[in-house]
């Protein structure tokens, strides 16, 4: 068996027999569909009328499996820090994203995924950065400049969902991609809305179908540019990933850049519309946050048309405490599944080997204990002092230990540079008795796209 088809084979951690996590308290829901429903309707009420009935570590079952939930700070510790390597990635992510982003980083465990790491990490260094930024800057500048051609009303979700596409196609692919950049985007697209379709096998005419066809367009396109990248060299992401080298000086394989390259493509785009959708959500919301931010884009002194630099990034702490703070209310990946490769104990309970168990960020970030009037949009919850007497793994919106996201100062970046081209040029509010509303699983989302009003600012 290949080491691809060997990763997301389930024999190694089988689940274990339901009856031996009979003894840990919790609801099971209807046969066969267990409490999937109330989860799909509900993710934060649903976690939180069982939290409220049975405790931060119960029992229930999702998408056709017996599963065990447990929450709260000491819980993300556990399952995310996990010194001993009790969990894994591999086996919980697996059979959601696995047949479309096989072996991308987060579905790698241990040693493997510690060298893979390593060897990607080379594209998030202070050089490629740098150009990522001007990539970036210049796609947001633009588009900011279109919509300020055109104010009033928009639909906001589906606007930033493709800024987040094209911007990643731009600084992770280069400029250079030409006429082929519709095709591509269109595959990861198709490829996104596949991972979280409820028919899971590639029935002809079903999402999963075309998911896996825009897969194989994405192999295709990546198995050709590679030997080109690695001729003639570059500063975008694909380039540095196809230079790239292990320890031992060998360059990642073919089909390593393949896999990852549709992984972080998918990561870039997917979770950070959801985040900056959430933060536009946040100031529509707040004029009082978004006039202060606004002084700060301000304060910086930078002309409308002039570049924006890292030295502009650090000097705006709030429009990464606002940003902080709507992940905080919608976190890109509201909950977090593992596997349990042993035997362990939490909370009283013994859990075994092969258990399916989940973190969850959405209850976590909205536990009043931890952040008062929870509900409430606080960027003062970030400051440094704040952030000091909080449990490390109270805020875990990319997650934490081994597993914490790769992209992560990739996403501030990206998340400030969009603060200051949309704060000096737009101002964002809500139509009259507008209230948006949220899909919050998989991925946070607006049912109504979010309608905005948008006018210059």
């Amino acid at each position: 068996m290949s080491m691809q088809s060997a990763a997301f084979s389930t024999t190694p951690l089988a689940p274990p027999d339901r009856r031996s996590l009979a003894h840990i308290p919790g609801d099971e829901g209807w046969p066969l569909i267990g409490r999937t429903l109330q989860v799909l309707a509900d993710p934060k009420g649903e976690v939180e009328r069982m939290a409220a009935k049975y405790g931060l570590i119960y029992r229930n079952r999702i998408l056709g499996e017996t599963s065990i939930t447990m929450l709260g700070p000491d819980a993300n510790e556990l399952l995310l820090f996990d010194q001993n390597r009790l969990f894994s990635s591999t086996y919980g992510w697996g059979t959601i994203l696995g047949r479309l982003f096989p072996r991308g980083l987060m579905l790698l465990d241990f040693d493997e995924h510690r060298l893979h790491r390593r060897a990607l990490s080379v594209a998030f260094k202070s050089g490629p950065m740098k150009s990522y930024l001007s990539a970036l800057d210049a796609g947001i500048s633009q588009r900011v400049a279109e919509w300020r051609q055109h104010p009033g009303e928009m639909l906001f979700y589906p606007a930033m969902k493709q800024l987040t596409l094209d911007l990643a196609a731009t600084s992770f692919l280069g400029t250079s991609i030409g006429p082929e950049v519709k095709g591509i985007t269109k595959a990861f697209v198709d490829m996104v809305a596949a991972a979280v379709a409820p028919i899971r096998t590639p029935l002809p005419g079903t999402q999963m179908a075309r998911g896996v066809k825009g897969r194989e367009r994405i192999v295709a396109y990546f198995s050709q540019q590679i030997p080109i990248r690695r001729a003639k060299g570059g500063e975008d992401l694909f380039s540095q990933l196809c230079h790239a080298t292990h320890e031992d000086g060998a360059l990642l394989s073919e089909q390593d850049i393949v896999d990852h390259m549709s992984f972080l493509m998918m990561a870039a785009h997917d979770t950070l519309t959801s985040s900056l959708t959430s933060f536009v959500a946040a100031l529509a919301e707040s004029p009082d946050w978004q006039r202060k931010l606004r002084d700060e884009v301000s304060s910086l002194g930078v002309a409308v048309d002039a570049p924006t630099s890292f030295d502009h990034l650090e000097a705006m702490p709030f429009a990464e405490m606002a940003f902080k703070e709507a992940m905080r209310l919608r976190p890109p990946v509201p909950s977090i599944p593992r596997r349990a490769t042993r035997d362990f104990a939490f909370g009283g309970y013994q859990i075994p080997a092969g258990t399916l168990v989940g973190a969850n960020p959405l209850f976590t970030h909205h536990m009043p204990e931890i952040w008062p009037d929870p509900d409430a949009f606080d960027p003062l919850r970030f400051t440094d002092e704040a952030q000091r007497t909080r449990h490390r793994f109270a805020f875990v919106p990319f997650g934490g230990g081994a597993h914490m996201c790769l992209g992560l100062h990739f996403a501030y970046m990206q998340a400030k540079c969009f603060a200051r081209h949309f704060l000096q040029n737009l101002s964002v509010s809500l139509p009259p008795n507008s209230k948006p509303d949220w899909q919050m699983w998989p991925i946070p989302k607006p049912r109504d796209g979010l309608r905005v009003t948008l006018a210059p600012a």
